[in-house]
């Protein structure tokens, strides 16, 4: 992690729910970080509990997650009311687990590996740092395999699931048989840019449309469309009845819906 705190090396003394009660209060006087600090001394035993509960079901390290757990305990100190009467320790544990499966969920992968094929790959790459000492080389899967004891079937999905679960660089060079080596970023279609584009033309077509319909229509879907006013807001602006403005809505976007649609019929022949 690139965020770290001070807390890891502080050896937290024993907790005291009448001293943290009164720190809890001087803080809420004189919010000081010398006095956030104690308090974080105090009660990291919440963040310790709640760290070896999720160690063992993730890959991230013990100080990984004491950090990223601190940082929880310190925003429920900021909010923690005393007037509620609720423990702290109660108010403080979602606080700090919620930091933790905040991280956890940032840091997982998008695809999904059975924890079976996670545990076989962290054991075949200490495999293989011990055979190529001894080998003088790198092993080969077949090597690997049977020092593993499974069959070379399974170190191979184990090799997969973690080649799925690594993201793929957009710069990877691809094999292209028009233009020879080109990147992967290259090939790979952009959504999000061809989302644009049919945004931008919608509004081309909307904007043809609106200008076909006679001006009082035009100015009145406009106004509560485009300008996000009121029916009321319209008819007092444009000096009618609400009820007009509610008529020339109505036929107003059934008139532009028939454009449009007669639009994209003449475009498609």
């Amino acid at each position: 992690m690139a965020m770290k705190c001070s807390i890891e090396d502080v050896q937290p003394k024993p907790h005291s729910r009448g001293a943290s009660l009164d720190l809890l209060q001087e803080y809420r006087r004189s919010p000081t970080s010398n006095i956030r600090n104690q308090l974080v001394q105090l009660n990291l035993g919440l963040v310790r509990r709640e760290v070896n509960h999720w160690l063992h079901q993730c890959t991230e390290t013990y100080d990984d997650l004491l950090q990223v757990g601190c940082l929880g305990l310190i925003r429920a100190i900021e909010r923690y009311d005393l007037s509620r009467g609720h423990a702290f320790s109660s108010f403080a544990v979602p606080y700090i687990r919620g930091e933790i499966q905040h991280y956890l969920r940032d840091k997982s992968p998008t695809i999904r590996v059975p924890r079976q094929w996670l545990e076989l790959q962290r054991e075949g790459n200490q495999v293989i740092q011990k055979l190529q000492t001894k080998l003088g080389r790198r092993p080969t899967d077949l090597e690997i395999a049977a020092y593993l004891g499974i069959s070379l079937e399974d170190w191979n999905q184990a090799k997969l699931a973690g080649c799925n679960r690594s993201l793929l660089s957009l710069d990877a060079p691809v094999q292209d048989e028009g233009e020879g080596t080109t990147c992967l970023g290259e090939i790979v279609p952009d959504t999000r840019y061809r989302s644009f584009q049919l945004a931008q033309e919608d509004q081309i077509r909307l904007q043809q449309a609106l200008a076909k319909l006679e001006e009082g229509t035009r100015r009145v879907l406009e106004f509560v469309f485009l300008q996000d006013l009121t029916q009321k807001e319209t008819a007092e602006r444009m000096g009618i009845s609400p009820v007009t403005v509610s008529r020339r809505v109505k036929r107003g976007l059934g008139t532009l819906k028939q454009v449009m649609v007669s639009s994209e019929i003449e475009e498609e022949s």
